[in-house]
């Protein structure tokens, strides 16, 4: 099975929401090519840019520390 992107998630999320790619640049205060890359997996966009368009859309990004089991 497929794991899910974060772009594949971020646009699922904006489409369940019913808002297009211009709203959310506007409302996240990023530009429409930059989301229009995020969503595509392309660029390489910093971590403040995905935290601002994730706490648009509700979302939170968490990182794990692996175990030295996961290693």
């Amino acid at each position: 099975m497929k794991m899910e992107t974060l772009g594949e998630r971020i646009k699922r999320r904006r489409k369940m929401l019913q808002i297009t790619q211009r709203q959310l640049a506007d409302l996240s205060g990023i530009g429409i090519n930059t989301l229009t890359k995020i969503e595509r997996d392309e660029g390489n966009p910093t971590l403040g840019v995905i935290n601002k368009v994730l706490d648009t859309l509700g979302m939170v990004l968490t990182a794990r520390i692996k175990t030295i089991d996961e290693l």
